[in-house]
């Protein structure tokens, strides 16, 4: 994947199986035998690597990416300035996720940080001359979430991106579909896609409810509300009791499409109470 300083151009993601140790091509009949191999630990699975990384910040905030998706293994491989973990826009970065910084990982070569990996996948551009297939995330991912086998996502450097090299070690690349006209990518937003697609893929969390769920008002409580807006309607003149047609049918209907809460009920009850007390002074 190209990239601009302080950022990833062009769609993120790429990944393929480019061939064996004997050369041959591994096509798309490689996936299935991989359900064979054993489950890595859930706390293993996931690794996120970046390649020649230069910018401290770009760390810190792909470690927040990472662990609010619930991912901790972070490898760094060759990156610019060797103390990049340690320096002070990182932790700044990071934002309450110093514990993945200080769990991450510096090593010299890629082969390092792959180790242990069954399935690698580029977040780059596919090399024009031949390279592993290209996938959006939500074609692909699933099916290594149904493979349970540990999954290794490769970002390279702010300014150029993976090497081809790098991208023809992978097994597939990933995609991330963006507006023709312009692709371009923060290293730290690209973790944050891939993370989240992965995330989903294995199956998303629970989102827990903020608030308690509410009172719905019982058809007693509903009952005395009309009661009460029917004689309050009477003595504004709004409903004719010799002639009342369907009004109240009507309002009751309205209230029970409503759901209303109880104490939706109590303000239409304070309502009719203090329009009553002002027409009979």
């Amino acid at each position: 994947m190209e990239g601009c300083e302080n950022g990833a151009r062009g769609h993120a993601g790429c990944g393929g199986a480019t061939g064996d140790d004997n050369g041959r091509p591994l096509d798309a009949e490689f996936y299935p035998r991989m359900s064979t191999l054993p489950t890595p630990p859930d706390s293993d699975a996931t690794r996120f690597v970046l390649v020649n990384v230069s910018h401290a910040g770009n760390v810190g905030a792909a470690a927040r990416a990472m662990k609010v998706m619930g991912f901790r293994d972070l490898v760094l491989v060759a990156p610019r300035h060797a103390d990049v973990l340690q320096q002070p826009q990182a932790a700044a970065m990071a934002s309450g996720a110093r514990d993945v910084l200080d769990g991450a990982r510096v090593v010299p070569a890629l082969a390092d940080a792959l180790v242990g990996m069954q399935v690698v996948c580029a977040t780059a551009m596919t090399p024009r001359d031949f390279g592993p297939p290209v996938f959006g995330p939500r074609e692909r991912l699933p099916m290594l979430a149904r493979d349970g086998v540990s999954v290794a996502f490769l970002f390279g450097s702010e300014r150029v991106g993976l090497s081809n090299d790098d991208v023809y070690r992978c097994h597939l690349c990933l995609s991330l579909p963006t507006a023709p006209d312009f692709g371009s990518l923060n290293l730290a937003q690209a973790v944050q896609l891939i993370a989240y697609e992965w995330r989903q893929a294995l199956g998303g969390f629970d989102v827990l409810p903020r608030t308690p769920d509410p009172e719905i008002a019982d058809a007693a409580e509903v009952q005395a509300a009309l009661a009460h807006w029917q004689d309050v309607l009477q003595a504004i003149g709004f409903l004719d009791s010799a002639a009342p047609k369907r009004l109240m049918p009507r309002l009751n209907q309205l209230l029970n499409r409503a759901q209303l809460r109880r104490e939706e009920v109590h303000i239409l009850r304070g309502i009719a109470r203090a329009a009553g007390r002002r027409v009979r002074g």
